[in-house]
């Protein structure tokens, strides 16, 4: 469904409309009296940030695609500023010694915004539902949850998964009884806030939940407002939001008023090289006869001079990547190298790709030349196919941006590198990227043909761990164990070019708080912690 966005002429012609409802005390608008409220704010988000399917754990609300706290129902646990894992509504948790039972015990003073206590029924039930019906997640590796009393719930996991916490920290509970298909237009939880009014394509509005458990949310009241970039940057300039989303392309504006806030992410930008010779099944061909050379896939890694990438598509809003994982405690930095245009051209020499008259470099009647796909309207991914392009032409590499729909890149990226945008708070980033799959029709990695049997045992080890700190260490063996893996002296099946920082403009006097890094998705993260804001 096509969402309906607020063009610049309407945001002028909304001081009596939307940003009127907004104001009952909007921080953002000026009172009758002339006094401006401190406990409230107004943040714009992109137009694809509003959950379709409405606000329900199970079809991707929090523990969607572009992870997030959910706001409006707990969690069983959380994640600290460190990624390391804290307890929400959980009291305590463990595993059983085979790793098959997580036993979680849970708060017994903690009620639903309906009145009703939550008790573990309603967890299990939660992640069953889950487990049955999501949309967006892999609950594959639970089996049942089981409330054994009131507080206290068990998972009974299909397989030994160390990095469960993770889950806990994104899946909101909701309650059982009276949950039914229309819960995501109307939901109950026990969060931090209650969706008080959503108008679909325009905004949703939070009012603190009274009877929260934690500490008292300072910001009483959060209007998100869904727009383009273009539209909350003329909202931002007529000082009609506190908080406006926006992308390096604007990040030159002045703003009178507003501080451009910078974030750091692990949403990062990479490219695959599928690491196999060609071959067609059922009508797809799989692997490239250039990338499959790994001397070339090592060339192109240390040929990209990432810092002009980032200053010339990201206006210096970015820092360089060397992994999915950058910066995150499972994170390898052997994976790191520097930019060497000269060491690039001598492996390619080295390889027998040689310069023909024409400039592009050829080996055996193959030539030195690949498409690079980009989603077709992401003027991101399309600046940096165009960047690499740039590039790689100056080693004898002709690269062919090309924009391309989803439906077809996913198909395309199994024999020609696409522009991806990856990053998550989990090491399941790793193996959703690397791992080989037997449902692949070339039992490879589902995204880009790759398979390394020591980096699928790392990964299949980590998740067999006994602990996450135990399973952070095979993540980065998996990733370079000094021998083999995902990296330069590796295999190097993905290149990862930059992380893209995330941009806000900030009202002068509204503190945000300390921000986590943020994960890929310019979208809900920004109010991860939005009821510890405040205004001066």
């Amino acid at each position: 469904m096509k969402k309906r966005t607020l063009g610049l002429s309407v945001i002028f012609a909304l001081s009596g409309g939307i940003f009127a409802g907004c104001a009952g005390g909007s921080a953002a608008v000026t009172n009758n009296k002339g006094d401006s409220a401190k406990d409230e704010v107004v943040v714009t988000m992109p137009v694809t940030s509003e959950p379709e399917s409405g606000f329900d754990p199970a079809y991707g609300w929090g523990a969607g695609e572009h992870v997030h706290e959910p706001l409006i129902q707990s969690t069983l646990l959380t994640t600290t500023q460190d990624l390391k894992i804290a307890k929400d509504l959980a009291t305590d948790y463990r595993v059983s010694e085979d790793g098959l039972t997580w036993i979680v015990d849970i708060r017994n003073d903690v009620k639903f915004t309906n009145g009703k206590s939550l008790t573990a029924k309603d967890v299990a039930f939660t992640y069953n539902n889950c487990r049955k019906n999501s949309s967006v997640n892999d609950f594959t590796m639970l089996k049942e949850a089981v409330a054994v009393d009131d507080d206290t719930v068990e998972f009974k996991m299909t397989k030994e998964y160390s990095i469960w916490p993770y889950t806990m920290a994104i899946v909101g509970i909701v309650p059982e009884e009276g949950y039914d298909a229309n819960y995501g237009q109307h939901p109950v939880g026990s969060g931090r806030y209650i969706m008080k009014q959503w108008d679909k394509g325009q905004q949703v509005i939070f009012e603190a939940n009274p009877n929260y458990y934690g500490e008292a949310p300072k910001m009483k009241k959060v209007t998100v407002l869904f727009m383009e970039e273009d539209a909350a940057l003329a909202a931002a300039s007529a000082g009609k939001v506190d908080v406006a989303h926006t992308a390096a392309s604007y990040s030159n504006e002045k703003v009178n008023g507003y501080d451009l806030l910078s974030v750091a992410s692990v949403d990062n930008r990479g490219i695959n090289l599928p690491s196999i010779a060609p071959k067609t099944v059922n009508g797809v061909t799989y692997g490239n006869a250039f990338t499959s050379d790994i001397n070339v896939r090592r060339a192109i890694n240390i040929g990209i001079d990432r810092d002009a990438l980032v200053n010339n598509v990201l206006n210096g809003h970015g820092t360089k990547a060397f992994s999915v994982c950058d910066n995150m405690p499972w994170y390898n930095p052997a994976g790191e190298v520097k930019y060497d245009f000269e060491g690039a051209k001598k492996l390619l020499e080295d390889a027998g790709w040689k310069v023909g008259s024409d400039g592009i470099r050829a080996k055996n009647g193959v030539k030195a030349e690949i498409t690079l796909y980009f989603s077709s309207g992401d003027s991101v991914r399309q600046a940096i196919a165009e960047e690499v392009s740039n590039q790689l032409g100056k080693l004898g590499i002709k690269v062919n941006p090309e924009g391309t729909s989803w439906d077809v890149a996913y198909d395309q990226a199994q024999s020609q590198p696409l522009v991806w945008g990856w990053g998550a708070h989990t090491p399941m980033e790793l193996y959703n990227i690397y791992h080989s799959v037997d449902s692949s029709p070339v039992k490879m990695a589902e995204l880009s043909p790759y398979k390394n049997e020591t980096v699928n045992k790392y990964m299949d080890d980590a998740l067999a761990a006994n602990s996450l700190e135990e399973s952070y260490d095979l993540w980065k063996k998996a990733q370079w164990d000094g021998n083999t893996g995902v990296t330069q002296e590796g295999d190097i099946p993905w290149i990862w070019l930059c992380n893209v920082d995330h941009l806000y403009w900030v009202k002068s006097g509204l503190n945000v708080a300390k921000q986590k890094i943020h994960p890929h998705g310019h979208g809900w993260s920004i109010v991860n912690n939005v009821d510890q804001w405040t205004w001066k």
